[in-house]
């Protein structure tokens, strides 16, 4: 059939490794749906000779597309399209954290914390993991004012991927749907009013047990594995809740 065949090269002249380049090739052709849900895809030794690479190479890309929820392995059988994009009918994204702050409002950011970290138990709950993390803490300004801290607690493979990134000024959303191998497929928010501890009491001016927004987002992949967690808490100055949705076609 012609779904079945793979027409696209790798370029050994790029910069980008050969695992990235079959990756994005086999999960190109899952997501237009010429391999569709269920589909066995060529086995390890014929990709090898299709790309004409080694096999740990095509093992690497295969292992990413699976942990990112596009195909499955079954031992003895091989391994299947798992991608139904086109079945989860009626979809809406959403940006919060993001839009804080009114748009005409400037925001300035800073980096306070940078460093791999064991998490709590709080956060292993959210990351499903027990391994140490990769975590930031940001800091938000408007006039001078402090208005809001931002935390980033993400796994290992993600850190590689976007570690020389400035994530004060980019979009950890952003950032991960161009450059992580493993895609947002939902963002679960909560929010909630809390009061504020001595550390977070410093660093937004203001007193000790004083109420505060605290909004949590669990950045979940395609497998349902949590790709990251981050946590804001605002002063409440300056700002407002603002939820943009959006239908996806």
């Amino acid at each position: 059939m012609e779904g079945d065949l793979i027409e696209e090269t790798i370029d050994r002249d790029s910069q980008q490794k050969l695992y990235v380049q079959i990756h994005q090739i086999i999960k190109g052709k899952i997501e237009k749906g010429e391999w569709h849900t269920g589909k066995i895809i060529p086995s390890e030794d014929e990709l090898c000779k299709i790309f004409d690479v080694s096999k740990a190479t095509v093992r690497l890309a295969i292992y990413e597309l699976v942990r990112s929820g596009y195909l499955r392995r079954q031992q003895g059988k091989g391994t299947f399209v798992t991608y139904s994009g086109s079945h989860f009918g009626i979809t809406m994204k959403t940006r919060l954290t993001e839009d804080m702050l009114s748009k005409d409002i400037a925001v300035d950011k800073k980096i306070l914390t940078k460093e791999m970290r064991k998490p709590s138990n709080e956060i292993r709950g959210y990351l499903g993991q027990q391994d140490e993390v990769f975590f930031v803490r940001c800091k938000a300004f408007s006039d001078n004012e402090p208005v809001y801290i931002e935390e980033f607690f993400l796994p290992l493979w993600l850190k590689q991927e976007i570690y020389d990134d400035d994530l004060c000024q980019t979009s950890i959303y952003e950032l991960i749907q161009n450059k992580a191998i493993k895609k947002i497929f939902k963002i679960i928010q909560s929010i909630e009013v809390i009061e504020i501890n001595q550390d977070v009491a410093n660093e937004l001016n203001m007193q000790i047990g004083c109420h505060a927004l605290c909004v949590h987002s669990i950045l979940v992949g395609l497998d349902g594995t949590t790709i990251a967690y981050i946590k804001l808490i605002g002063s409440g100055k300056k700002y407002k809740i603002q939820t943009e949705f959006e239908k996806i076609r």
